[in-house]
């Protein structure tokens, strides 16, 4: 039963601070960016508080941990906790390139439509981050 508390009470913190941000943003309370960098706040929180609590039940039970490691499922964990970094992080990363790169192309584009292909490839080199990002997790994930 624990173990659900302790599992809940990230998703419950995030929600909490989502409903906290929108009604200051709707109030007036708080400009857009103060809200964008409290739920940053907020995620970072989240994710110290979610190691910190793996990390207690890992160590609460000395017996199953050392099986784990001797098992190698340890090593496969950390494999798979980098290949979600590694796609998340650089989707997030392509999706800010092409979310600058996308309506300058647009304005280029209704202005000479003989630049419509330089255009496109600069949103594809944006995109190709996340590509990247997504081949990286591939070959981390083939290797267990």
């Amino acid at each position: 039963m624990l173990e659900y508390i302790l599992m809940a009470v990230p998703a419950v913190f995030i929600a909490v601070s989502i409903v906290y941000a929108y009604k200051m943003v709707a109030v007036g309370k708080r400009t857009r960016k103060r809200a964008v960098l409290s739920q940053v706040i907020a995620f970072g929180l989240v994710s110290i508080a979610s190691l910190a609590i793996s990390l207690i039940a890992f160590a609460a039970e000395p017996e199953t941990a050392a099986q784990t490691a001797a098992s190698g499922d340890l090593n496969m964990g950390i494999s798979m906790l980098a290949a979600a970094l590694a796609t998340g992080i650089s989707g997030i990363g392509g999706g800010i390139a092409v979310g600058g790169a996308a309506p300058a192309a647009i304005g280029a584009t209704s202005e000479d439509p003989k630049a419509f292909g330089k255009a496109l490839i600069f949103v594809a080199l944006g995109e190709g981050v996340a590509l990247y990002g997504l081949l990286v997790s591939i070959l981390i994930i083939s290797k267990f």
